[in-house]
């Protein structure tokens, strides 16, 4: 029987999903997301799985914790994990176009942005659809690096998570997509990360601004912010947050 070669297409697709489940759930073909694209790429759970397994063995993520993965990436599977590594936008966008003409769908409808979207056409409909793709496709990545658990307290609600840019997207646009910019926490604590009541150290530990320990006698303040103060982070599997961007919050987000 002749080998059932993976085409480019759907190699693509099977890469950006690599990075939206967390690294521990990739080998199961069981995960609600590889039961969801298998058949729409025409494979199977199993071998969907099994094609992340494969994209193991090149991710450097992986082997700076001292995990080398699998060994058994074809020719084709590097060459696509070259072309489109770090990449983010772009293996985004093809990937969702690629589901797209196979499912005969527009975008926005796989997405579930047709109400959100339907008296908007045009130039603007297309923005607006890729920055959609682009902001769903960084949450579940971060989401996925952090194991789907908040950074600072371990919460694992997913609906509670959020995935919070180190830089804001409005201040760079050039490091949007970039997973080292993002870190998972969870509603409370992305809101006072943003404000600038708290930040994350260079050493990867919770500060807290001089607001907050001002009113360090209320107990909610003992019980949400005082408890984690210079305390570490839960680091991620995947994309450390960078020292720049980091340092760059510190200087310039954060309410000393």
């Amino acid at each position: 029987m002749a080998r059932d070669n993976w085409n480019r297409e759907q190699l693509i697709v099977a890469l950006n999903l690599y990075w939206k489940i967390p690294y521990n759930k990739i080998s199961g073909s069981s995960n609600s997301l590889i039961q969801q694209i298998a058949p729409i790429i025409n494979r199977t759970p199993a071998a969907l799985a099994y094609k992340l397994m494969n994209f193991t063995s090149l991710d450097v993520e992986k082997q700076k914790i001292g995990n080398k993965g699998k060994s058994a990436a074809s020719s084709s599977d590097k060459e696509i994990w070259n072309e489109y590594f770090g990449k983010w936008e772009k293996l985004a966008l093809d990937s969702s176009a690629i589901l797209s003409v196979i499912q005969n769908k527009p975008i926005d409808k796989i997405l579930g942005l047709e109400d959100d979207y339907e008296f908007v056409e045009g130039k603007e409909k297309l923005r607006l659809v890729k920055t959609r793709v682009n902001q769903n496709d960084f949450r579940q990545r971060i989401l996925a690096s952090y194991n789907e658990k908040c950074c600072i307290t371990g919460i694992s609600f997913t609906s509670l998570l959020v995935a919070s840019h180190i830089i804001p997207w409005s201040k760079n646009k050039q490091e949007r997509l970039n997973p080292r910019n993002g870190i998972c926490l969870n509603n409370i604590h992305d809101k006072a990360f943003d404000k600038g009541l708290i930040t994350i150290t260079s050493d990867f530990k919770v500060k807290l601004s001089d607001a907050i320990l001002k009113k360090q006698k209320e107990t909610n303040i003992q019980k949400y912010f005082l408890e984690y103060d210079n305390q570490p982070i839960i680091l991620p599997d995947r994309f450390i947050p960078s020292i720049e961007f980091l340092e760059y919050h510190q200087q310039n987000i954060f309410n000393k």
